[in-house]
C-alpha cells in the first residue's frame, strides 16, 4: 500500500480502505490515490483527497444508498474531512469502454453528494491522472485496467472543461471559497494546457504571477478565501466581478 509523507493521512486512508472492502467486499478490486498527495503541495487545512475506486461491476442504485450511509459515518467520524474527499466508483468495464459507450458509475466530491452518473467519459482527466500518476492504495497497477489515454485527449479534455467554466463561475458569486476555487483551478489548468503536465495548483497559481503580474493581487487573494473556508464571509458579491474576469481571461488563453 502506497503511503503518503503525513502518517495521519496514512491512517485516514487506510481506515476509508478498509470500509469499503467491508462494504463491496470483493468486488472491489482496487483504490488509486491521485492528486496534490501524490503530486506534491497537499495543504492539509484544505487540500482534498482524490481517490479512484474500481469495482468488477457497475454500482447498483442499493449500493449507493448504503455507500453514502458510509460516506457520512467517515466524516461523522473524521469531521476535518467534511466535503474534502472525492471518489469516482467505476467498474472495469466502464474504465475499458467510456470513450465509446454509456456507462454507469458513482462520484461524490467537494459541493457534490454521492450520486450515479452515466456519463464517464466527461471523467477523463481523472482517469488520466491515475493512468499517469496514480498510486495503489490496494490492487495491481491502474493501467490495467483504464483504456489508455494519449496526451493529446488529455489536453483537447482540458479545453472542454475550461469552456464550462463560463457558466460554473456564476456559482461562485455567493461564496468567496469558490471564487478562490475557481482562480486556482484555471490557473492550473492553464500551466497544464501550456506545458502537458499536472502541478499543484499553488505551482500553477506562482507561474501565473510570474507571466501576468497585473493579477497577483488576486490570486494571492484566492488562497486565502480557500484557505478560510469555514469562515462566515460578508458580501462575497464584492469581489465576484475581478474572480469571474479571471477566469473568462484564463479560458481566452487556453481556448485561443
Amino acid at each position: 500500500m502506497f503511503s503518503t509523507k503525513n502518517p495521519e493521512i496514512n491512517s485516514i486512508l487506510k481506515e476509508l480502505l478498509s470500509r469499503m472492502q467491508e462494504e463491496f467486499g470483493a468486488k472491489l478490486i482496487g483504490l488509486y490515490l491521485y492528486g496534490s498527495l501524490v503530486w506534491g503541495d497537499f495543504d492539509f487545512d484544505i487540500s482534498d483527497i482524490d481517490l479512484l475506486a474500481v469495482l468488477t461491476s457497475d454500482i447498483t442504485e442499493k449500493e449507493v444508498i448504503s455507500l453514502n450511509k458510509l460516506h457520512e459515518t467517515f466524516v461523522s467520524d473524521y469531521k476535518e474531512w467534511s466535503d474534502r474527499i472525492e471518489v469516482q466508483y467505476v467498474s472495469t468495464n466502464a474504465l475499458k469502454t467510456f470513450k465509446s459507450s454509456v456507462n454507469i458509475m458513482a462520484v461524490i466530491s467537494p459541493g457534490e453528494p454521492l450520486h450515479r452518473v452515466d456519463y464517464v467519459e466527461e471523467y477523463l482527466m481523472n482517469f488520466y491522472f491515475v493512468q499517469e500518476q496514480g498510486e495503489a492504495l490496494y490492487g495491481p497497477d491502474p493501467k490495467m485496467f483504464i483504456q489508455s489515454i494519449s496526451k493529446q485527449d488529455f489536453l483537447d479534455t482540458i479545453i472542454i472543461d475550461a469552456r464550462k467554466w463560463r457558466t460554473h463561475i456564476e456559482n461562485a458569486k455567493y461564496s468567496r471559497p469558490y471564487q478562490g476555487f475557481a482562480i486556482m483551478t484555471l490557473c492550473r489548468a492553464f500551466y497544464t494546457f501550456t506545458y502537458g503536465q499536472q502541478v499543484s495548483k499553488r505551482k500553477a497559481a506562482e507561474w501565473v504571477k510570474t507571466n501576468y503580474p497585473q493579477w497577483t493581487d488576486l490570486i494571492d487573494s484566492a488562497f486565502i478565501w480557500r484557505k478560510l473556508y469555514r469562515e462566515k464571509v460578508e458580501n462575497p458579491e464584492d469581489t465576484y466581478p475581478e474572480a469571474k474576469k479571471f477566469v473568462d481571461f484564463m479560458i481566452e488563453k487556453i481556448i485561443s
